[in-house]
């Protein structure tokens, strides 16, 4: 009985475990959009290349921007995200290296590196990611950013200059690849008066 009893469980096993593989009982994640925050190349300046370094560093951010979900607020004070879409990096390193690249663009700055090279300049340029989100308001959607910059001068790690930036972008399509574009349109512009801001500021000092 025993021997007969043995090929017949290895039967039911060898039945149950094909019945399992052909159908999984796990959940299937939902495929996930991943978005490069959009930029556009500008012309190099035509002014007087300048002969100081400069590091530019993250921005600090809450735990709510510091990932790489694309941060929403729906209503009020309710941060949420987009299902299914995500940035390619956290938030405040996109923008670093969108600050980073505004600056290669524009040419005046010739000596650049940023934190990840950890090399010496003689400023660095940094400060605090308050804002990196949609926002939705009487039914119309608005990319909004705002960066507390600090100029830093390294050699005495004195705070030279402080200022608050804002940029708020309207944005015509409330879907997530309208919402990017208007992001991308939206770091243009930030980036944009930081440069200006900085050139102006590390020069006179």
């Amino acid at each position: 009985m025993n021997r007969l009893a043995r090929p017949q469980r290895l039967l039911i096993l060898l039945t149950v475990l094909g019945l399992l593989g052909g159908c999984s009982i796990l959940p299937t994640a939902s495929p996930q959009q991943v978005y490069l925050l959009p930029s556009h190349n500008s012309a190099p300046s035509a002014g007087t290349a300048v002969d100081w370094s400069l590091r530019i560093n993250q921005p600090q951010a809450s735990q709510a921007l510091d990932n790489a979900r694309i941060a929403v607020l729906p209503q009020g004070n309710l941060i949420s995200s987009y299902a299914g879409s995500r940035w390619s990096d956290p938030a405040p390193r996109l923008l670093r290296n969108h600050l980073l690249n505004a600056f290669q663009n524009d040419g005046r700055v010739r000596a650049l590196s940023s934190d990840d090279d950890n090399l010496q300049a003689d400023f660095s340029l940094g400060g605090e990611l308050q804002a990196f989100q949609s926002e939705y308001q009487n039914g119309a959607v608005s990319v909004v950013l705002r960066l507390q910059a600090r100029l830093i001068d390294s050699r005495s790690q004195r705070i030279i200059a402080s200022q608050r930036f804002e940029v708020r972008q309207p944005v015509s399509d409330p879907q997530v690849p309208a919402v990017v574009v208007a992001f991308g349109q939206a770091s243009d512009q930030l980036a944009a008066q930081v440069l200006q801001w900085t050139l102006t500021q590390a020069s006179v000092h």
